[in-house]
């Protein structure tokens, strides 16, 4: 049975690119489909009636035909902007990264609605948070989770023994912590393993298990935030097997006195 040629769909905006003398390519994530490309017809024109409503991180309703290669955006109906983003060079940078993140982790067509519900409220916190940090660690967790890579951060990845409150560690290859006896058993020398602190553990297990309006009360000091991030961005990277672009940017830019404040260094 053949499909319907035309469908419509919720979508936003992932990432975009110049196609042809006045089109745009599109990574969408949509709550049916998962990840979809599309062109955008025009949009790179002044007169386009399309391109407000399909700019990167928009929330918009689309009506889309289907192509022999690529689909064809045909209408587009924003229904979340999210201004706040695009007045404030840190917060844009942060919604670069949540897309760029879920970009990585997914492939095509592979539909997953809660995900596409956790980008949809973190465009939203990251126009509302006081502490981007830690929207953003809070993000990852639950991604991860989504996606099948959740951290095991109550027991041991080699013993399974409860993860006691002390100083462990952290093995990426294995995707959790590791207590201190395994780890003085043999593997401490294991590529990637690293300390991790009681309290750095503390806020992941709380990010982990606790609404994001609980989790976003929390109150971290820059040296902690260093070492969440340092534990997180180390099993991504791990997992995906390569660097995010917008987390060496993001580093650049929170060196600067204002990046600093709002991104919790």
């Amino acid at each position: 049975m053949s499909r319907e040629r035309l469908y419509r769909t919720e979508a936003i905006v992932l990432k975009r690119s110049d196609f042809g003398e006045a089109d745009r390519l599109l990574t969408l994530y949509t709550p049916g489909l998962g990840k979809i490309r599309a062109i955008a017809k025009g949009a790179r024109k002044p007169t386009s009636r399309k391109s407000g409503h399909v700019e990167l991180f928009t929330h918009s309703q689309l009506l889309v035909a289907r192509g022999r290669n690529l689909d064809i955006i045909t209408q587009a109906e924003t229904l979340h902007a999210f201004r706040p983003l695009r007045e404030d060079l840190l917060r844009t940078t942060y919604a670069y990264y949540a897309a760029e993140l879920l970009d990585r982790f997914v492939e095509e067509g592979i539909e997953n609605r809660p995900l596409f519900d956790l980008l949809l409220s973190m465009l939203g916190w990251l126009g509302e948070s006081g502490d981007l940090a830690l929207t953003a660690r809070f993000y990852e967790l639950r991604l991860l989770g989504l996606v099948g890579y959740r951290p095991q951060l109550f027991q041991c990845v080699s013993c399974r023994a409860t993860i006691e409150p002390v100083n462990n560690f952290f093995d990426p290859g294995r995707g959790g912590v590791v207590c201190p006896r395994c780890c003085d058993g043999g593997l401490r020398d294991s590529i990637g393993l690293k300390a991790i602190s009681l309290n750095a553990l503390k806020v992941l297990r709380f990010l982990q298990t606790r609404d994001y309006e609980t989790c976003s009360r929390l109150r971290i000091s820059p040296g902690l935030h260093r070492d969440l991030e340092t534990v997180m961005q180390r099993y991504i990277t791990y997992i995906l097997e390569r660097n995010l672009k917008s987390v060496a940017f993001l580093q650049m830019l929170r060196q600067q006195p204002l990046g600093g404040k709002q991104g919790g260094d």
